[in-house]
């Protein structure tokens, strides 16, 4: 798990043996959501509209990077 952002109350994170499309997770103290690197699409979960739109900023100007670290972490997954 690598964890590549973190904010005032939320924080974005990748891990290894994932499952399905490239994906980051969002967490708050209080929610968790997942949304993906390529579109930014909300896959599960939930967080408060201000968060998903703040997390999404930021995963849209870091793409490259999260995508290189959900590779890194699933090398399996490439093609």
């Amino acid at each position: 798990m690598t964890t590549m952002h973190r904010d005032r109350n939320w924080k974005i994170q990748v891990f290894g043996r994932e499952h399905g499309v490239p994906h980051c997770h969002v967490w708050t103290p209080n929610a968790a959501a997942v949304i993906t690197i390529e579109t930014l699409a909300l896959l599960s979960g939930a967080v408060d509209a201000k968060t998903l739109e703040e997390a999404r900023a930021w995963a849209n100007t870091h793409r490259a990077e999260l995508l290189a670290e959900w590779r890194r972490l699933n090398p399996e997954k490439n093609l």
